[in-house]
Order: structure tokens, then sequence, then C-alpha cells
């Protein structure tokens, strides 16, 4: 078994179970001989919910634990949960070997106004969302362990756009895998703007069908099991 765990970090509404568990990716990089260690973000899954947005500032710092814990992972995220791995590697290039980003692209360089979706997150109803993702992020947060006051807070937590400094100092290989039916693409800037970075098109897949897509998986697995 290799010492180097692998990171699984979860999209938005999303959680470790839903995202990374149902869809076999943690008995599939099990079988590989991988330990996985998962993260609820603040606000998802197990984690606590607070429906302030200032609680929902350090959003990152679930990661951080694990790589106090850690000192060197493989990871993969997917969506929010690649944004936020991004960041962090950003910050701690040297507590990555190799990372994998889904459904992240060049919107991630873009300043956007959640305001519009919190609250099509927060009624049930996509309204006047400008984001075709909004009725699908409504209908989400209504699962069973979701908590939409509390989903809304954090989209309307303070941050901002990942920039093309903080990419510059990623130090680790990354894999970025897109659907070409993925709203967050293209991922052209994004790829160019990391040092070592190879991205991997899933041709006719959208974004919230990437977790579930055996692509992603299958390209991850080899992209991490790869000899050093």
């Amino acid at each position: 078994m290799s010492e180097v765990p692998i990171l699984l970090v979860h999209g938005f509404a999303s959680s470790f179970e839903r995202n990374w568990r149902e869809p076999g990716w943690v008995n599939v990089l099990e079988d590989e001989g991988r330990a996985v260690v998962g993260v609820d973000l603040l606000g998802h899954g197990t984690s606590a919910k607070p429906t302030d947005p200032s609680a929902y500032a350090d959003l990152h710092s679930a990661i951080d634990e694990v790589l106090d814990a850690h000192p060197l992972v493989d990871a993969v995220g997917f969506s929010l949960g690649g944004q936020l791995l991004l960041r962090v590697a950003s910050k701690r290039p040297t507590a990555f070997r190799r990372l994998v980003v889904g459904g992240v692209g060049d919107s991630a360089l873009r300043t956007s106004d959640s305001e519009a979706l919190a609250v099509a997150v927060e009624t049930g109803l996509a309204g006047d969302a400008n984001h075709e993702a909004a009725g699908a992020f409504a209908r989400f947060a209504r699962s069973p362990d979701n908590e939409p006051a509390a989903l809304a807070a954090c989209l309307r937590r303070p941050s901002s756009p990942l920039s093309v400094a903080e990419l510059s100092t990623v130090a680790c290989p990354v894999l970025v895998v897109l659907g070409d039916r993925d709203f967050a693409g293209p991922a052209v800037e994004l790829v160019a703007g990391l040092p070592d970075a190879r991205l991997v098109s899933l041709p006719g897949a959208d974004h919230f069908s990437t977790p579930k897509d055996f692509r992603f998986l299958a390209g991850a697995v080899e992209f991490l099991c790869a000899p050093a």
C-alpha cells in the first residue's frame, strides 16, 4: 500500500458520502491499495451548518486539518472542492504529491455574483438566477442531509476568485478533468496558469454527471497510482 493517502473533497451541496462513496470512488481507490481520507466541508454532510456567511470565510480549514495530520497527500476535488484544493496547494505547495480537479475551469478565475444563486438555494426556486445550475442546486439543497440556509450562507461567504498568481505557485502535477458540456469550462486559462497541468476532456459530460463518470474515476486512478 502506498504510504501517501488520497484526500477527497466534495463539491457544493454534496458530501463525502454522496460525491465519493456512493459512485464507487472509495472502493476503487482502496482496491488499488490506497488509504482514503474524506472530509465534509463546513455546511455540508456531517459537519456543522451555521447560517452566518462569515463562518465560512475559512472554508478550506477542513483541508488544512487533514494536511496538519498528513505531511504529504494526493488529492481529488470536484467543483468547489477542486477550487479549494488549488487554493490550499498554492499556499502549501509541499503538501501535495499529485492533484486531480474535476468540474473546475476558467470560471474559477472570474468574479461572480452568487446572491441570486443563494436565493435559489434558500427558497428552492431558481427565479432570476442567471446560472444554468440554479435549479439543480436548489433541488440538491433539499436532500436529507442538507440545510438550505447553511448552503446559502456558504455561497454568501467572503471569497475571491482564484488568481493566476496563485496557480503559478502550485508545485505538484495537476490533472484537470472537465466535461465538454460543463458550465465551468473551458479550462484554457486554468491549465495554462498551472506550472505542470494536463487537461482531460469528457465528451458528452456535463457538470453534474462528472463525479459518476467512470472516465473521471479511471483517469484519476491512472494519474494518482502511476509510478513516481
